[in-house]
């Protein structure tokens, strides 16, 4: 058997509405997002900054409604309004479709772009 790392989930154009360095660390993510593209509490995530291209990983917990949070050293990476990705992999032998939304200013579900992920 031979396993292949492939996206599971990625979430575009999420909005950082804080940042707090005093936190024990993580993304919190809206509730209603990580339902959407199938992340759980505690998964490893990777978070790209739109804005200035920092990189960074950790993991992401269910928040509040049209939150996206980065707490304790990810926090010097966004400011509050920077656009990120966030995305997710998994280890597999079988085809996956990632799930994939793109969201609005509020962080509200605005597309979901998992067929455009079948199709290429």
């Amino acid at each position: 058997m031979r396993l292949t790392k492939l996206l599971k989930s990625k979430i575009h154009h999420a909005r950082v509405t804080y940042a707090n360095a005093d936190y024990v660390g993580s993304i919190e993510i809206c509730p209603d997002v990580m339902n959407a593209v199938g992340l759980e509490d505690g998964e490893y995530v990777h978070v790209w900054n739109v804005e200035n291209g920092k990189r960074l990983t950790t993991y992401a917990f269910r928040g509040e409604r049209g939150c996206i949070g980065l707490n304790g050293a990810a926090a010097h990476c966004a400011a509050p309004g920077d656009r990120l990705i966030i995305a997710a992999f998994t280890w597999t032998d079988e085809a996956i479709t990632p799930r994939i939304v793109l969201l609005d200013e509020r962080n509200q579900i605005l597309r979901d772009l998992t067929p455009f992920a079948r199709h290429g």
